[in-house]
Parts: structure tokens; C-alpha cells; sequence
């Protein structure tokens, strides 16, 4: 019932305010949760570089910089100590340029495919078993390499074993592959069907519009992806320390056994003494790589944005 003396007018407008004073709160509840949650993400971030740097840092008042980056021998308990990350390094190097090399071709042709050619029931049924690899857990996917791919790669390569870089590569392009197809699926179908349409229009073929037009068109996107796939091979751990072989020599060769640096943090850091040189020298290990993994999702991170601009013109 209305108030005597209030109009209908009036009291309609009482209710609109109440109801966007209601909503403003809720908004600002909402603003307010995110930017806690993204503050609290910058706030962790920053606490896991300044644990790296407090206990990685003092390392290099015993060896110089450059005998840390670019020597060979790593002689933690012998006397005087040696260190040298360059086995551990170019180790890294392999099984990244070779999972990335395996992974990029193959995810990208599947997500064109999902994204251009496949039904929509076939997509909607085959990027959602693809995105569940992703949630295959690290220490499974060494365990199918060390039963099941090892003995093949040292049969074809004819190899004493098949523990090798070429074996953890492999492994590692399978666990980038649900990234790299995901993201470059959504990039592709992104792109304006009016692009599609002038293609047609001129007579190209679907080939060849998907070649020239579409995949041109969400490279920026497909350009994260790849990114984001590197991100995640630098950064595996216990697949490489499984199937990767662990020689301490720098390889020469992807099929020699070898030690990326994730495999040499994690079997060193249970022998080192808390605060001693081989546990700062190994947190100098974890340094590098923290800032290699965080230089590689930056530059995904600009490139993303870019695509956003891109398509939101």
C-alpha cells in the first residue's frame, strides 16, 4: 500500500533506487573480492622471488656468476665445492626446443582441425578429453615414459638405455599438447566469419583459407599458446627426473641421458644441508628458472593482450 500522499511515480522511483543502491554493494563486494585475489597472486609472487634471491644469492660470494652459468663441473661435496649449472642448463635447452618442436605442429594442426573442419559434436566431444590430459598427473606421465616409451626409444635409436632427453622431450610435448590445442582452438574461432566469407568469396579452397586466413588471423593467439606450452616443459619436474636419465655431463646428443635443471633441484635439495652452499647453489638453480618460466608467461601475457585488442576493433 502507498503512503497517503505518495504517488505511484514516487514511490516506483524509491524502489529503482533501493534496488541500484542493492547492486552498486553487490558490485563493489565483488570489485572488492577480486582485487584481493589478484592482490594476494602479485603478494605470493613477490614472497616466492624473495625466498629465491634470499637463499639463492649468497651462493655467488663463493663462485662468481659466471662460473655458476657457464661451468661444467658440479662437485657439491667435494673439496672446495665446484659449481657449475651449464650441464643443467643446455640439458633444459634439449628437452624444451625438442618437446616445443614435437608439440607446436601437432597441437596446432589439432586445434585448426577442431576449430575449421570437425562437427560441432566431434569438437565438443574431443577438446574437453583433450583439456582432461592436462589433468593427468606429472609423476603418471613418467611412469607411462619409463615403461612404455623408454624400451621403444632404445630399440629405434639403438640405445644402452632409453632414458634419455629425446624420451623426456616426447613425454613433455604430451603434457604440453592440451595447452597448446586449447588455447590455439579458441584463438582460431575467434577469428570474424567475415574473414571466412571474403576467402570463399574469391574462390580459396577450405585449405587453403584456413592456411592464409585464419591461422594468419589468430597468430597472436597461437603464439601464447606455444608460449604457454614452453612455459609448462621448462617448468616439469618429475617426469623429466623419471625418464630423463640423469647424467651429470653436458649432452651433446638429445639421446644421451641427461639432467635438466628441475631434475637437479629436486634430487639435490634432499641431500643439501639447510643454508649451506650446495642448498644456496641449487636455490640459484630454482632462481634462474623461476625467471626464465616468468619471462616466458610475460611475453604470453603481451601477446594475448595484443589478440584482445586485435579482435575487439
Amino acid at each position: 500500500m502507498l503512503q497517503r500522499g505518495a504517488s505511484p511515480a514516487t514511490a516506483d522511483s524509491g524502489l529503482s533506487m533501493s534496488l541500484r543502491r542493492r547492486w552498486r554493494l553487490r558490485e563493489k563486494t565483488i570489485e572488492s573480492w577480486i582485487f584481493l585475489n589478484g592482490l594476494l597472486a602479485v603478494v605470493v609472487l613477490l614472497g616466492v622471488l624473495i625466498l629465491l634471491m634470499r637463499e639463492g644469492l649468497p651462493v655467488f660470494l663463493y663462485t662468481s656468476p659466471l662460473k655458476f652459468l657457464f661451468g661444467t663441473r658440479w662437485y657439491p661435496v667435494s673439496e672446495p665445492p665446484t659449481f657449475g649449472m651449464l650441464t643443467f642448463f643446455a640439458a633444459t635447452l634439449w628437452v624444451t626446443l625438442i618437446s616445443t618442436a614435437i608439440a607446436v605442429p601437432v597441437g596446432v594442426g589439432c586445434a585448426a582441425y577442431l576449430a575449421e573442419v570437425a562437427p560441432s559434436k566431434l569438437r565438443e566431444t574431443v577438446k574437453p578429453v583433450v583439456e582432461l590430459l592436462a589433468g593427468i598427473p606429472s609423476v603418471v606421465m613418467g611412469l607411462i615414459g619409463l615403461l612404455l616409451l623408454s624400451p621403444l626409444v632404445q630399440s629405434i635409436f639403438n640405445l644402452n638405455t632409453g632414458l634419455s632427453g629425446l624420451t623426456a622431450a616426447i613425454m613433455l610435448s604430451m603434457m604440453s599438447l592440451p595447452i597448446i590445442v586449447s588455447v590455439s582452438e579458441d584463438a582460431l574461432r575467434a577469428v570474424s566469419n567475415e574473414f571466412r566469407e571474403a576467402s570463399y568469396a574469391l574462390g580459396a579452397t577450405k585449405w587453403e583459407t584456413v592456411r592464409h586466413v585464419c591461422i594468419p588471423g589468430a597468430l597472436s593467439g597461437i603464439a601464447a599458446a606455444i608460449m604457454l606450452g614452453v612455459g609448462r616443459a621448462i617448468g616439469e619436474t618429475m617426469t623429466v627426473l623419471m625418464v630423463a636419465g640423469g647424467a651429470l655431463a653436458v649432452p651433446l646428443s638429445p639421446t644421451e641421458p641427461m639432467m635438466p635443471m628441475t631434475a637437479a633441484i629436486a634430487s639435490g635439495i634432499g641431500n643439501a644441508v639447510r643454508g649451506g652452499l650446495q642448498y644456496q647453489a641449487l636455490f640459484a638453480i630454482g632462481l634462474i628458472l623461476f625467471l626464465m618460466t616468468l619471462s616466458v608467461n610475460l611475453i604470453a601475457d603481451r601477446v594475448l593482450e595484443r589478440q584482445k585488442r586485435k579482435f575487439a576493433r
